[in-house]
């Protein structure tokens, strides 16, 4: 993995999260006019998966090619890229700017096709592990919003 490929997931999320939290920001007060149900949008949950996402992508940068670096990336890289597909859809059908879209359209989109095509290309990763790297990061959106569906007391 090229030097600047290892770190463009974590420079990307730290812009997407700067961009829906800081400049613009307002990420919150847009998704609970998106979503009726958001209250289980909470401060800690927000906390928690971006810190999460930071040190995934952290990993990423340090593993390289060593290990699993490859499908990690690949797999990190799917989950980013289905959030920009989930912010382009939801600006789309709200109909006015979702804090993320910019980054999620204009990174994250790009960088995982072009990493794909890369490791790919470069035999870093087989198109088996892509396409499960892809089947895995992919399915974030899905268990985010079945998270966000299934009532909270019954989460408990």
């Amino acid at each position: 993995m090229t030097g600047w490929l290892r770190w463009a997931l974590l420079g990307a999320v730290i812009l997407h999260i700067f961009e829906e939290f800081v400049y613009p920001g307002g990420f919150v007060v847009w998704y609970r006019r998106y979503r009726v149900d958001a209250s289980r949008i909470t401060t800690r949950f927000l906390v928690l998966i971006n810190a999460a996402l930071v040190i995934a992508c952290w990993d990423i940068a340090i593993l390289g090619r060593r290990g699993a670096g490859v499908p990690y990336w690949l797999t990190i890289a799917a989950l980013t890229c289905s959030n920009g597909c989930w912010h382009a859809w939801a600006s789309f059908k709200s109909r006015e700017y979702s804090p993320g879209v910019i980054t999620g359209t204009a990174i994250y989109i790009p960088l995982g096709i072009y990493g794909y095509n890369h490791f790919l290309r470069s035999g870093a990763a087989s198109m088996t592990t892509a396409l499960i790297a892809a089947i895995i990061g992919g399915s974030y959106q899905f268990w985010s919003a079945l998270f966000h569906r299934v009532p909270q007391r019954q989460r408990r």
